[in-house]
């Protein structure tokens, strides 16, 4: 007999439902070029840095605005900078290198933007007669290879990446640039994310697009676990790496735009979400001038379809999961759970955020217009959606099929092959004084794709991240950690060597302030208690960065 439960609804977004901001302060100075520091340096340790903690903590993001009168518009364009604090005995070193892409060598070479980024589009070469210079807008653009998303790992080796199908090899020691790689010299797609997965054995899981006469298409690829006998090489290798199933687009000239995905220990998610790529204008930008961030839009009317995918068959669900718009970056985590697949995730009410975050944006002055941008930004929460696994021709219409225990998100069957699902808040109204949160980060090697108890993430008071924030899914507890002028990163988890419980570690952040000049440092947080060990401070300006691990093997 199934259990009926009342939704959670609320008539105001996840906007409106936050407070709104005044007097914010300008963070200008951290969205800014800065100079790369390629030797390690030291830093100056306050409080004390656990002597168990061993490695590197690796960080990416944009680093570099502008090449001679040449400037980015969007944060996302930026060119790759990769950070490096090797922590050893107690205490810290701080490095940084450029990635010396082809975007980033040939800008260079030419002192200005020959390279097309996300948000930027390259104005053609002045050196060419008017007739050259009209013809080279119509030619294909080429993809950046501008990998400043975050650090992923196949085979036991590190790359940067973006979203486009070029990585970079790097060594996580020196944080050289090694070999350039293109997704599509070894399976048949044209993008990757920059959030892949991975499973207990070693293989890794990711997402990527591809289009031809019979469509588009969302890919589902694996790549195997390293072989334990093959012999080491300084190679790039994706050898192996295959599409294991693909999703058709409900429209294949409006696919939906995705940065991650959802995956369990038997089973993955991909969210098909309204946020819509045009590839009409696509074919278009170039020759209209209009970068690439110019192509999405925001269908609300379109709705939520989650497709469900066994991980060890390839195979896709015949039932579809469907919800309310809603507007998804990252998944905090999901497990099984007496049949059903419990998700949970950081999603908004509306979609245009991503285009929003121009280095113009980003560069307000303290005052009502950086107030009146913040404020009309979306808010992401913590959101539990639950499919139902086992749903056949005798499942019952129009009832909650959904009967975990203290859980309030529903999935009704409302006609065969077809499951309608509203998600449960997986907060209390306390994290809305902080704005939401998002870049949420879980004990992974332990709790990914299984039951778990705690997230971290950042809190969202200001246009970038000004809170840490430690949750209780079970309880909805929150710990903070919160000063006045200090912008944290997305907290990193990392297990003590003796780890008992979930939660025993520490959690690791840079925090940035544009108060003071060379005033970054990272801090170290007991991830029980969330209070502060211990900082190493740098000197020198770090700007704000995007996603990082943890390199045990540093």
């Amino acid at each position: 007999m199934s259990r009926t439960a009342e939704p959670q609804t609320h008539s105001l977004s996840s906007r409106e439902r936050c407070p709104q901001a005044s007097g914010l302060e300008s963070l200008a100075p951290s969205v800014s070029s800065v100079e790369e520091t390629p030797d390690p340096i030291p830093t100056t340790i306050k409080g004390t840095i656990p002597t168990w903690i061993n490695g590197s903590f690796l960080r990416n993001g944009p680093g570099k605005f502008e090449f001679g009168e040449d400037r980015y518009n969007h944060w996302f364009d930026g060119m790759a900078l990769m950070h490096r604090f090797h922590i050893c005995e107690g205490k810290v070193t701080y490095s940084s290198r450029f990635v010396r892409s082809d975007s980033y060598v040939c800008n260079s070479e030419k002192n200005r933007i020959v390279v097309s980024e996300f948000g930027t589009i390259a104005t053609p070469d002045p050196c060419k007669n008017i007739f050259a210079r009209f013809l080279s807008r119509f030619q294909s653009p080429k993809a950046t290879d501008n990998a400043n998303v975050n650090f992923v790992k196949y085979k036991g080796d590190y790359y940067v990446s973006t979203e486009t199908n070029y990585m970079r090899k790097v060594d996580p020691q020196t944080l050289e640039t090694k070999d350039k790689v293109d997704w599509s010299q070894y399976i048949a797609v044209s993008s990757a994310t920059a959030h892949p997965h991975y499973d207990r054995e070693g293989a890794a899981y990711n997402m990527g697009n591809s289009y031809g006469k019979s469509g588009f298409f969302y890919n589902i690829i694996r790549v195997p676990p390293p072989e334990s006998e093959a012999a080491k090489t300084d190679a790039a290798d994706l050898t192996g790496a295959e599409v294991i199933c693909s999703i058709r687009a409900a429209e294949s000239r409006k696919p939906s735009y995705y940065h991650s995905f959802v995956m369990s220990e038997n089973y993955i998610v991909f969210v098909e979400q309204p946020i819509k790529l045009d590839l009409l204008k696509f074919m278009l930008y170039k020759i209209q001038g209009k970068s690439f961030h110019k192509i999405m839009t925001w269908e609300p009317q379109c709705g939520v379809v989650f497709h469900l995918v066994d991980r060890h068959t390839g195979k896709e669900s015949e039932v579809k999961y469907l919800a309310a718009p809603m507007f998804t970056l990252h998944q905090i985590n999901a497990y099984e759970d007496n049949g059903f697949l419990v998700m949970d995730m950081c999603c908004g009410d509306d979609g245009n955020v991503i285009g929003d975050f121009t280095v113009e944006n980003l560069k307000r002055e303290s005052g009502e217009e950086l107030d009146k941008f913040y404020n009309l930004l979306c808010r992401n929460l913590p959101r539990r959606y639950v499919l139902p696994l086992d749903v056949d021709e005798q499942t019952p219409l129009d009832q909650n099929l959904v009967t975990l225990e203290n859980c309030k998100a529903t999935a009704t069957k409302t006609k065969p092959a077809e499951v309608y699902m509203t998600h449960e808040e997986l907060h209390s109204d306390e994290l809305l004084q902080y704005g939401g949160l998002e870049f949420p980060q879980i004990n992974y090697l332990q709790h990914n794709g299984r039951p778990y108890r705690y997230f971290y993430a950042c809190g969202f008071g200001h246009v970038f991240a000004d809170s840490l924030l430690k949750m209780d899914v079970h309880t909805k507890e929150l710990k903070v950690w919160r000063y006045p002028g200090l912008y944290p990163s997305e907290p990193v988890f990392v297990a003590s060597p003796e780890a008992a419980e979930e939660d025993d570690g520490v959690v690791l952040s840079v925090i940035i302030t544009p108060r003071k000049e060379k005033s970054t440092f990272l801090l170290v947080l007991d991830a029980k208690t969330f209070t502060e060990l211990g900082r190493a401070e740098v000197s020198v300006r770090v700007p704000f960065g995007t996603h990082g691990v943890f390199n045990e093997m540093g």
